[in-house]
């Protein structure tokens, strides 16, 4: 395939915090494939297996968790990234990686570290699953003999802390990472990362309506009020008269997909046209966003998101399942708190002062899986009660 002058070069990478010796004794991978795999082989990744996605420890095997969402976003975000000419193996590792920051049940987890870390002060600086990513690629993870980290790429950090954008308040956990290892969080991402921050957006938009319809919480009655849906049902009902509706509810999700996609390119395109993009160097420089929506995809794509909050992600079981996962989450960061040792050997070493304590079992926490962190409620503070699941 052709590449694009404005893609990341593996070759010409900023490299890596410390120095590795280049060999091909682990196969003949660039720095970016090498990235991609030490991401894939991770146990963060791993424990993705068992994150809340949309629905809290979903007992039915169909239903998106934070793995299958990610290898969904890795899916579309290569798409677009070799329709663009950009750098595939980059795009990918930023994909797969973006959601590893996240704690157990998903946002509202989120929520409830963010508020235990609070009492502590503005020392403690809160939670954020985006700087907690970073973190846990740089210092949690502990895979090798040498160094604490994954030790990817300078480009590949750096489209993970700013894949949604320039950075211009960071968090503690994010400035951390960048006094090690600077990652120009005031400029652009490079387009790979932005290319991953749209197609989280585009998988997340149209597999929640997908969840949500099995799930029972959607109707398509209520979603052909959205001019989007309501043309893509259309289309479908015209490609397959005689099929059953409940037949074509995933094939209206891929075809919206390939809508917004479509529009993508298109748009993203003409911006590169126009700002006469020929580097990587320019890309950073631009004062905006080269990677997007036309104004018209994107004020549909507002529209839709302000659906899925009002009716699926603010629905009534949703908010229960979100306060019995935040009281889960607080009653953890109390019990452990209190008493260290409860969380285990490898852990309970916490320092007695602030806010290095209260970040250090926030980090424990944030590595559980949804059914561990239940589990391990259970059996330290008492019975919790659940919605039942799917």
């Amino acid at each position: 395939m052709t590449v694009a002058p404005y893609a990341a070069n593996p070759a010409r990478s900023r490299g890596r915090r410390h120095a590795e010796v280049t060999d091909t004794q682990r196969g003949p991978r660039d720095a970016f494939q090498r990235d991609r795999d030490r991401i894939i082989h991770s146990i963060s990744f791993r424990r993705l297996r068992h994150k809340t996605q949309v629905f809290m420890a979903p007992d039915g095997d169909h239903f998106r968790v934070r793995l299958t969402h990610s290898l969904e976003v890795a899916q579309i975000g290569r798409t677009i990234a070799r329709a663009l000419g950009l750098n595939e193996d980059l795009t990918e590792a930023i994909c797969l990686a973006h959601d590893i920051g996240h704690p157990p049940f998903g946002h509202a987890g989120e929520d409830a570290l963010r508020a235990a870390l609070g009492p502590q002060g503005a020392a403690a600086g809160g939670f954020d699953h985006n700087g907690h990513t970073l973190r846990v690629l740089t210092t949690i993870e502990r895979s090798y003999p040498l160094w604490d980290g994954l030790n990817l790429t300078w480009e590949c950090l750096e489209g993970l802390a700013k894949h949604n954008g320039p950075v211009r308040h960071p968090g503690w956990a994010l400035l951390a990472v960048d006094a090690e290892q600077p990652l120009a969080l005031d400029g652009q991402p490079s387009l790979e990362a932005q290319v991953a921050a749209i197609a989280d957006d585009i998988a997340y938009d149209n597999h929640d309506i997908d969840d949500g319809l099995r799930a029972g919480l959607l109707t398509l009655e209520q979603l052909l009020d959205i001019p989007l849906v309501a043309r893509g049902w259309a289309a479908v009902r015209a490609r397959y008269p005689d099929v059953a509706a409940e037949r074509l509810h995933r094939e209206l999700v891929r075809a919206q997909i390939g809508v917004m996609v479509n529009d993508l390119l298109g748009e993203t395109r003409t911006r590169i046209a126009a700002a006469r993009i020929d580097s990587v160097e320019a890309v950073r420089t631009t004062a905006h966003a080269l990677a997007g929506f036309t104004a018209g995809m994107r004020e549909e794509e507002r529209v839709l998101k302000r659906f899925m909050y009002a009716n699926l992600y603010h629905h009534p079981y949703q908010l229960a399942a979100a306060e019995a996962a935040r009281a889960v989450v607080a009653g953890l960061f109390e019990a452990f708190h209190a008493e260290p040792a409860l969380m285990g050997e490898g852990w309970c070493a916490v320092p007695a002062d602030e806010p290095w304590r209260s970040r250090r079992i926030a980090d424990y926490i944030a590595g559980m899986t949804d059914r561990f962190a239940v589990a391990r409620y259970r059996g330290i503070v008492g019975p919790v009660d659940l919605p039942d699941g799917f």
